[in-house]
């Protein structure tokens, strides 16, 4: 991971998930997914070469850790750290954000929605 390229608050946390894709990737952890094919099931349609580029950044960054599922072939299940779990308000939020002031967004679950803290 490179150092931040200033000590703002915004911009370190963009340097972090600012890309296209990792918070599209934190959204479906959040609702369960785990594994490189599930991640390819999404409607936005990462490409392989992108999506193992990004969970690996995600990982080197702390916010995943990958553990083994399966030795032959060897692969691997993906799970939020709790720096990780700790951007679900952010992505809440993001949600709700959307669903107020852009016409046509989905409206995320109740399961996603709600505070994990608090239940």
């Amino acid at each position: 991971m490179s150092p931040p390229r200033s000590g703002c608050p915004i911009a370190t946390t963009l340097d972090l998930v600012g890309d296209r894709w990792t918070l599209v990737l934190l959204r479906d952890m959040l609702n369960g997914k785990t594994k490189f094919s599930e991640f390819l099931t999404s409607p936005e349609r990462i490409t392989t070469n992108v999506l193992a580029d990004r969970l690996l950044k995600m990982e080197a960054a702390g916010l995943v850790e990958k553990r083994p599922y399966q030795t032959r072939p060897e692969r691997f299940a993906y799970a939020l750290t709790p720096k990780g779990r700790g951007l679900h308000p952010v992505v809440r939020e993001m949600c709700r954000w959307a669903n107020a002031h852009v016409p046509g967004t989905w409206t995320a679950p109740d399961s996603f929605m709600r505070d994990p803290d608090r239940i």
